[in-house]
């Protein structure tokens, strides 16, 4: 077993047995089957009100959910996957690379015909295919919830869009794991290595966005991605240099896109090739890791 393998499946042992990663996952798919039941409690809601003032005649408006695609009831997933998801990835990247660290066990396993490249890229894989089953189960849980309120099982485009939005997730959660394990092998200290990118996180989600468009952090917990100040200005020459490194913006904006939200227009080809490049970036970076950095002791 050449050692690429070796670490794939250690990895994924290791994360299997971890109550704290285990702790997140439950909590993320958690809060997506609430967000299912939120939707549907607003459109119950919505609709008796509806109907009851339509049916003493103080309104001749429609149904404001009566032209609303199913998709509509998944988009509080968006935050979801940008507030919990990606603290979730995070600590599971951190995890990964700092336990070894903690058990002094790089030296042993780099001893062995291992080379640094592949120990890493096995991590990545293991965490990959964790984050993966992750996004199935939530979009499973998405699927089935969004077909009991519609009445009526989802068509193909729909669930193809609902699985488009966890083919972005999963782009998204990758690359922030990638940062967790970036901080964990580089960190001195263990409580450095979580708080780092914690840091790291909340700069682009909301400091990045907050410089280009001057909104509200509140309006930055919305699923849709904020819009930049219609006049000109500073804001928006900031905004050419902070919109593409504001990723999570970017995976709203896509995300929004193909679950059909109305209230975001454009093509999603930009914020995906921002999101691959983010991927991409952080994959060089952990995989350019020197040997001896692995092999660094925490100063705890």
């Amino acid at each position: 077993m050449n050692g690429f393998a070796a670490s794939f499946r250690h990895e994924l042992l290791c994360t299997g047995r971890a109550r704290i990663p285990q702790l997140l996952l439950v909590v993320f798919v958690g809060m997506v089957s609430v967000s299912a039941f939120i939707g549907w409690s607003a459109r119950s809601t919505v609709t008796a009100v509806y109907t009851q003032i339509s049916s003493a005649g103080l309104t001749s408006a429609p149904n404001p959910f009566a032209g609303t695609s199913p998709l509509y009831f998944a988009r509080n997933s968006v935050i979801y996957v940008v507030l919990i998801g990606a603290l979730m990835a995070i600590v599971l990247g951190v995890q990964a690379t700092l336990r070894d660290r903690k058990a002094a066990t790089f030296s042993l396993i780099l001893s062995r015909p291992v080379g640094t490249v592949g120990r890493l890229l096995g991590q990545l894989a293991a965490l990959a295919v964790v984050i993966a089953v992750v996004m199935g189960i939530s979009t499973a849980i998405s699927w089935a919830s969004i077909s009991a309120i519609t009445g009526g099982i989802l068509g193909p485009d729909p669930t193809l869009r609902l699985g488009a939005f966890a083919a972005l997730s999963w782009l998204l959660l990758t690359a922030f794991a990638l940062l967790g394990m970036l901080t964990g092998t580089y960190s001195k200290k263990e409580t450095t290595a979580l708080l780092a990118p914690f840091v790291a996180w909340s700069v682009i989600a909301f400091v990045l966005p907050q410089l280009g468009t001057a909104a509200r952090p509140v309006a930055l917990l919305n699923p849709v991605p904020s819009i930049p100040p219609p006049s000109g200005g500073i804001f928006d020459v900031i905004n050419v240099v902070t919109g593409p490194l504001a990723v999570t913006e970017q995976f709203k904006r896509a995300a929004g896109i193909v679950l059909q939200d109305s209230s975001v227009t454009g093509s999603p080809e930009g914020p995906i090739i921002v999101l691959v490049t983010f991927l991409a970036v952080m994959t060089l970076l952990v995989v350019a890791t020197p040997r001896k950095r692995l092999r660094s002791a925490l100063n705890d």
